[in-house]
């Protein structure tokens, strides 16, 4: 009995240790990261696994070719599906590899000598082979070679095994068609799948031998430099911190289109870009919706031109140019006429086939009234001798139909608008920057004062040849007429032949790029600049620009000043910067302008 008794205290004992052991592993086990994060269950087979409701499969690279491009990899970084890359480099010792490679030279260099004294024709492959090794041996002597085994896995996922496929299939194409071949781990898919997890841990243990150089190009963080001998100062790479200089009128076209939500800093940069330009020589000529270039022109003892309803600034829209050289006056004759009926559309609506039959034979007609012909030169007539609005009323109203065209553009002569657009031409063109502010005018009216400014700049372009910027900002307002962004359409396309580079600026994405001239000025210029971006907007410019899901997420997570820049082919993360002068002449910070009137108001007193 005694015996019995403390057996069964004994195993009592055992018992408890036993409980309080298996609670302390479930608590341990319920406190480690990886069982939290881990899925619930995998489910392994020979070319796939299944991680949750998830599919995945592993390729690993098995051969690469005789050179390596550099950022030869970053295709693979960039392709648009989820994916987990691994590379395990593993250093081989220097001795170890002399040894071999010693080894390796004797053969090479034996079997030529046989085959040599057999008087057979010689192997340019063999001999070649031998080279290499001999130039690695002296590199690996000499401490400027490495010797590694290199491993590459790439673990992508997809919701079904058809998706999951063809991304296997894409990543095995973009490989090949840089002589990369790789093969799937079959057989192996849960090796590789923890191989490509972030544990450090090379299970998959697939590599091949690879020296310094090779190994270098396959770094995958490789960022555009846009970095030249001339041009001026854009920003900071924010990938690398190198310098983004260079000269737009070294590109195939000098035009800039520039994207961001409002309070960006869009007009900061473009600002910042003018008076760099200016300060080479670059002329400028800005339509400022909202008097935010008021300051700069000021400072730079620019031309600032108020149009607006009680201004005394005039531009007269019948007036025709001086004739270019390389130009005939019929031509001339013939594009202001167009001109003319393009900005009559904006002013009066919709108007119809036979109405714009009237329109123009009514505009032929007020020039010969003021006896000027398509042959004339254009040079010679005062600004006070060309048709004005009224003429073109009163003809409308003596021609058969032309009533209700007059009556529609009555309000231009003699109504509520009336002067805008009914005045002789009194602005000269002479500074070195020239600001059109249209801030004052009615909503109305804008669309019809920025076609009215552009046409006027057209034909300076057109009269004096010189390296010149054109700014236009807040450009959706005019692309919501068609007629209003065809003529922006073909000043982007044809001002590079006048040495001159257009920048449009638009925080109304959508509006700009819904109208059928919205991409092709994209298209059209060379430049573009997006900055932070609003999520409303951002799927259309991925769409646009075909960004990546990375870039995608950098402009809806950008400061201010920071974004992307496109120049050609090539493009960058860029921050702004701008020096401390600088950042005085440019800002838009409504205290910092109230700080700087005061400062000079001080001086003054």
């Amino acid at each position: 009995m005694f015996f019995k008794k403390k057996k069964k205290k004994r195993d009592t004992s055992e018992e408890a240790d036993d409980i309080l052991q298996d609670e302390k592993l479930y608590q341990q086990g319920v406190a480690t990261v990886r069982g939290l994060i881990a899925p619930s269950a995998l489910r392994i087979e020979a070319s796939k696994l299944q991680v949750s409701d998830s599919l995945a499969t592993t390729v690993f690279v098995m051969a690469y070719p005789r050179y390596l491009n550099n950022n030869w990899f970053s295709p693979i970084i960039n392709i648009d599906f989820p994916m987990d890359i691994a590379m395990f480099i593993h250093p081989a010792p220097t001795n170890i590899v002399l040894k071999n490679l010693r080894k390796q030279a004797s053969r090479l260099q034996s079997q030529i000598d046989i085959e040599a004294r057999a008087g057979k024709v010689r192997d340019p492959l063999r001999e070649q082979a031998l080279e290499n090794v001999e130039d690695l041996r002296d590199g690996l002597q000499q401490g400027t070679e490495r010797f590694f085994r290199f491993g590459i896995y790439i673990t992508f996922y997809a919701a079904d095994e058809a998706s999951l496929q063809k991304n296997k299939n894409e990543v095995i194409t973009v490989l090949e068609a840089q002589l990369v071949y790789a093969k799937p781990a079959t057989l192996r898919m849960e090796k590789g799948f923890v191989s490509t997890l972030p544990l450090a841990e090379d299970t998959l243990n697939i590599g091949t031998n690879l020296n310094t150089g090779p190994l270098s190009t396959t770094f995958p963080f490789v960022s555009a430099n846009l970095s030249s001998n001339d041009g001026i100062l854009y920003g900071v790479n924010r990938h690398n911190n190198s310098l983004i200089l260079f000269d737009r009128f070294n590109l195939e076209n000098a035009n800039m289109t520039v994207f961001a939500k409002s309070g960006a800093g869009k007009s900061y940069f473009v600002k910042l870009e003018i008076l760099r330009s200016l300060m080479l020589g670059t002329r400028v000529i800005v339509i400022d919706p909202e008097n935010e270039y008021k300051h700069l022109c000021q400072t730079v003892d620019g031309e600032f031109v108020q149009i607006s309803l009680g201004s005394k600034v005039h531009i007269n829209p019948f007036e025709l140019p001086d004739i270019p050289k390389d130009e005939r006056p019929e031509d001339v004759f013939r594009n202001t006429v167009a001109s003319l009926i393009g900005l009559l559309h904006i002013m009066l609506g919709a108007v119809s086939p036979e109405e714009d039959t009237i329109l123009e034979r009514a505009i032929r007609e007020c020039y010969a009234v003021r006896d000027i012909t398509d042959q004339d030169d254009f040079s010679k007539i005062a600004h006070e001798n060309f048709p004005t609005m009224t003429d073109l009323k009163q003809i409308l109203e003596s021609m058969q139909g032309g009533d209700s065209l007059a009556t529609r553009l009555e309000k231009y002569t003699e109504g509520i608008f009336a002067n805008f657009l009914d005045q002789s031409t009194n602005v000269e063109i002479d500074s070195q920057m020239i600001v059109f502010n249209i801030r004052d005018l009615e909503d109305e009216l804008r669309p019809i004062a920025m076609y009215l400014v552009l046409q006027f700049i057209w034909n300076e372009m057109r009269k004096n040849l010189t390296k010149r910027l054109v700014i236009v900002d807040e450009a959706w307002i005019m692309m919501q007429n068609e007629d209003a962004a065809s003529f922006i359409f073909g000043i982007a396309k044809r001002c590079r032949k006048y040495y001159t580079g257009l920048t449009t600026i638009t925080q109304d994405i959508t509006d700009f790029l819904s109208s059928r001239y919205g991409k092709p000025i994209v298209t059209n210029s060379s430049l573009q600049l997006l900055l932070k971006q609003s999520p409303a907007s951002i799927d259309l410019l991925k769409e646009t620009f075909y960004l990546t899901d990375h870039e995608k997420f950098l402009l809806l997570e950008s400061g201010v000043g920071e974004g992307i820049f496109f120049a050609g082919p090539k493009h960058a993360a860029i921050k702004v910067i701008a020096s401390y002068s600088e950042d005085q002449i440019i800002t838009s910070d409504p205290r910092q302008l109230l700080d700087i009137e005061r400062a000079k108001a001080e001086l003054e007193q």
